[in-house]
């Protein structure tokens, strides 16, 4: 476990941050100046409750609810009441790592001092983040508006000792004996308290900062599988010229088409077609990688950016002002992260798409440009790769699915107070399923491209140095080469591996250096 801290100040977080907390187990601390700011927004809320007018969030009700006051000595079993009936997830357990950056997200809100709430309340959250206690959070219950309700109310229903969490251990128990079992007191919600640890976008946030980081790492993986893909099928490299995207200058273009020549630097078998077989052109899904792959790149630089205001963020209502107000807003509206999330999912979905068909090109004798049927070692008595590319085929199409938006189906709620919801919590959902695969999509193009040129270099042609070392490092962790039919499913499952933590990558810039 990773055990540097993260520091929560007034001014939000970075992505870098909330992936340390979420994945790596990073320590939380409250900065002083985010406990002076919490204690002075609660002054203000203090005196605002001492008031008879009422104050929506912290003398009313809530929601469609929101017309009747409520009475001092009610109070503390309002906030109580809000998040116990909020807590109405139902479903599979959300990921360990979900929760975390969900309930680290909610505390970089409640730092900001614009939510009125105690101290305590904030170190409390810290505190049970610290522990490795996770809440136990269900798949559905979020539509993305007034935040991830139901699964923010099931991680403040932890901090009051109530209903379930994992410890750090995996095991599942009573959230009143974890607390305990690490000397951690229970809080006793006072007036906007239960409402502010309810009403943020820190779920689909939080799913949005790490599927970002998967796909930056999953974007140079399709660029060195479709690198390798254009090596094994003999193609030219001259589409991949500088001075050809230059006059074109989408950003995400040129780096792809920058990586992608980088890794076939020295490559014997780039335009060897040229010598016996003359082709004007590689296919589409060959020649114009760069520009599907960057298109998709740029999609995610504007994602980043829409994370990175998110961020730096305070997502709730009411807020507290500078000023002292305590003003209702819309702001936990969940539209501007949802649409990212959807746009995501479809350049997954056609990233996946240009990729299976690559690889579909590299087993059909009657495009693979001399390679052996579905790069088997005796066809008809083997199969070769034949099935793994239908599992891809059959990722891809789920890819299609995931890819139809989340964010334009809100349905109302709360008697038609809530009535146009953001369902950027579904959106997330299913970009993390997209994510999933599009890196197993990504692996079985690896896995058939090293075959392919392994083939290639059997026939007497000299593969680029990173060619070579993908393939070096792909078969020292496990992954066969070139041979009869064997059970391909541990093969697979071991590329996928290999593309996920980031392996090909770095085998690649053994040779290359960085790439972007």
């Amino acid at each position: 476990m990773d055990m540097h801290t993260v520091v929560v100040g007034t001014s939000g977080t970075t992505a870098e941050d909330v992936i340390a907390v979420a994945r790596g187990g990073a320590r939380v601390e409250l900065s002083p100046a985010a406990v002076e700011a919490l204690a002075a927004a609660r002054e203000i809320v203090d005196a605002l409750a001492a008031k008879p007018e009422p104050v929506y969030g912290v003398s009313t009700g809530f929601g469609a609810l929101a017309s009747r006051h409520i009475s001092p000595d009610l109070r503390a079993q309002l906030q109580r009441n809000i998040v116990r009936s909020h807590a109405a997830g139902m479903g599979p357990h959300v990921e360990r790592e979900v929760v975390r950056a969900l309930m680290f997200l909610r505390l970089k809100t409640l730092a900001s001092g614009h939510t009125g709430v105690r101290p305590q309340v904030a170190q409390t959250m810290a505190d049970v983040l610290n522990a490795g206690i996770t809440p136990v959070v269900h798949e559905y219950g979020s539509l993305g508006c007034s935040g991830d309700l139901a699964p923010l109310s099931h991680c403040a229903l932890t901090l009051m000792g109530e209903g379930d969490a994992e410890g750090a251990d995996g095991v599942v128990r009573p959230a009143g004996e974890l607390l305990a079992a690490h000397g951690i007191t229970p809080v006793e919600l006072r007036e906007k308290e239960g409402l502010a640890l309810l009403n943020g976008t820190d779920g689909m946030l939080g799913m949005l900062v790490m599927a970002l980081a998967d796909l930056r790492n999953l974007y140079t993986s399709a660029d060195i599988t479709a690198a390798l893909s254009l090596e094994a099928l003999l193609g030219t490299d001259r589409v991949l010229a500088p001075e050809l995207h230059a006059i074109r200058p989408h950003p995400g273009q040129g780096v792809s088409a920058d990586n992608m020549l980088r890794v076939l630097a020295g490559s014997g078998l780039t335009g060897h077609h040229q010598d016996d077989a003359p082709r004007v052109q590689d296919a589409y899904s060959v020649r114009c990688a760069p520009q599907v792959n960057g298109a998709g790149r740029d999609t995610l630089t504007h994602g980043a950016l829409v994370a990175d205001r998110e961020l730096a963020s305070a997502v709730d209502n009411p807020v507290v002002l500078p000023d002292g107000r305590v003003e209702s807003n819309g702001n936990f509206h969940g539209a501007p992260v949802a649409y990212v999330l959807d746009f995501l999912a479809i350049v997954a979905a056609d990233l996946g798409s240009i990729t299976e068909r690559r690889t579909d090109r590299l087993l059909d004798k009657n495009r693979s440009h001399g390679l052996p049927p579905f790069l088997a070692d005796d066809a008809g008595v083997d199969s070769g790769l034949m099935i793994a590319q239908y599992t891809q085929a059959a990722l891809v199409s789920e890819l299609k699915r995931l890819a139809v938006p989340a964010s334009v189906d809100s349905i109302p709620s709360s008697a038609m107070q809530e009535d146009h919801v953001s369902m950027g919590w579904s959106a997330a959902r299913k970009l993390r399923t997209a994510v999933t695969n599009l890196a197993r999509i990504v692996a079985v193009e690896l896995y058939a491209a090293t075959r392919a040129v392994e083939l290639r270099a059997a026939e007497g042609l000299t593969p680029g140095p990173a060619a070579q070392a993908v393939i070096g490092a792909l078969r020292a962790a496990g992954v066969q080469g070139p041979g009869p039919d064997r059970f391909l499913s541990p093969d697979l499952e071991a590329a996928d591996a290999f593309v996920r933590e980031g392996k090909l990558v770095a085998a690649v810039e053994t040779v290359t250096g960085p790439l972007a």
